[in-house]
């Protein structure tokens, strides 16, 4: 952390001693000691999502999907599953119909970054995904951040998550806390550099400040890290509060991890004493299994937006496959057939 950050942090906490509400004055308060803790950045690297723009809304940018998938043409092949199940089973209108299943038709040959669908505009956006750290790894959650007023440890169904990025507006000039907005700030010149990205990625990010130079910064998610050597690698997915991402640790341990790496029974049963602790204990952050280290960590996450809205994929951003066709052919009645 620079002099000039801490000068900044410190500005910023005598700014919220005069904050008349004291919640906010408490989360804000809890944003400054984890800046001090936790003062460095861990980039992870880019997240997509699917935005829309609709005439109704004015011209709001709104989240359609969460901005947590790995590449573009994942993202896509959401939208893309998206429009054909409405077709399928939201509307009775042929001509509605119609306009879902040729977007569709679209995305099965094309990696097409923006369509326009019934007057909205659909565009994959583009985020980058990063966490805190400190002398300890990772951040962990902090004692503010929400958990749910149900404790519950039953599995959920798979993307039964109630994602806060739905419906997020993508607005720039959202009123935001002190910590927030200093993060926005330092944020808005950030750009990859060094050696371990290569020339065309250094390239495009330093274009996207230019291009690109509002920062939005989404709800923030949850996640489990293992700690490796002396760094961490991610073991789920992002989660939409600190139990959510305690929930999937627990049930990795105890039916996922077992049954995928064939665990033999004294292994099977260190596991499930460990996730006992997750159970047992509340708010508990840190899992030890022998000399595997697990942790839920804070995940944070910005997209970058510009005159025309929020970034757009760039071109060395790169897919793992295909656009390809996904479902059974569908006709503008909505019978599917399933023998083409």
């Amino acid at each position: 952390m620079t002099d000039a950050w801490k000068r900044q942090i410190d500005r910023l906490h005598e700014g919220l001693v005069r904050r008349a509400d004291p919640t906010e004055w408490v989360i804000e308060a809890d944003a400054v000691d984890a800046s001090r803790k936790y003062p460095h950045v861990a980039l992870r690297g880019p997240v997509f999502g699917i935005a829309t723009q609709d005439a109704a809304d004015g011209a709001a940018w709104r989240l359609l999907t969460p901005v947590t998938q790995g590449t573009p043409q994942d993202a896509r092949d959401t939208l893309h599953s998206m429009l054909w199940f409405r077709a399928k089973d939201d509307t009775d209108d042929r001509a509605v119909r119609r306009a879902l299943l040729a977007a569709v038709a679209v995305l099965e040959r094309e990696p097409a970054d923006e369509l326009e669908i019934l007057g909205v505009r659909h565009r994959v956006v583009r985020g980058d995904e990063f966490a805190r750290s400190g002398d300890d790894g990772l951040e962990p959650p902090r004692p503010t951040d929400p958990e749910p007023a149900r404790v519950s440890w039953e599995e959920r169904p798979y993307g039964d998550d109630r994602s806060a990025d739905v419906g997020f507006a993508l607005d720039p000039d959202r009123e935001t806390g002190f910590m927030a907005g200093a993060m926005r700030l330092a944020l808005r010149g950030f750009a990859y550099t060094g050696a371990r990205f290569p020339a065309d990625v250094r390239r495009e990010s330093e274009r996207a400040v230019r291009r690109h130079p509002d920062v939005v910064l989404l709800p923030v998610g949850f996640a489990v890290a293992e700690r490796n050597g002396t760094g961490w690698r991610p073991r789920g997915a992002l989660r939409a509060t600190p139990h959510d991402a305690r929930l999937g640790l627990y049930h990795a341990m105890t039916e996922v991890w077992p049954l995928v790496h064939e665990f033999d029974e004294p292994e099977r049963k260190r596991y499930a004493r460990a996730a006992e602790t997750l159970r047992k204990k509340r708010r508990v952050n840190d899992v030890r299994v022998g000399d595997r280290l697990f942790r839920v960590c804070r995940v944070e996450r910005f997209v970058r937006c510009g005159p025309d809205g929020p970034e757009p994929p760039r071109p060395s951003d790169l897919d793992a496959h295909e656009p390809m066709r996904m479902h059974p052919r569908m006709d503008e009645d909505g019978t599917v057939h399933h023998d083409d």
